[in-house]
């Protein structure tokens, strides 16, 4: 009986910076399930995921920029 109650009531609790991250890394992908997309705008904060996503997209850029520098060093270029 307590597992149907507490599949009844909604869970309210705010993302964890774990749960933000992965959404963010699985939004930029593009394999963000229906689920996680609704509990992100059920229980998330825009402002927490437009700043993980900007720091996402520093991140991939720069990680980019350093493997295509290493590549042309070790080319010789």
């Amino acid at each position: 009986m307590r597992i149907e109650q507490r599949d009844q009531q909604p869970d309210d609790k705010p993302l964890s910076l774990k749960d933000m991250l992965l959404s963010v890394v699985a939004a930029a992908f593009g394999v963000q399930s229906g689920k996680n997309r609704a509990r992100d705008f059920s229980r998330g904060k825009p402002s927490h995921f437009i700043i993980l996503g900007l720091l996402f997209t520093l991140a991939f850029i720069l990680v980019i920029f350093g493997v295509v520098k290493l590549v042309l060093y070790l080319a010789g270029v």
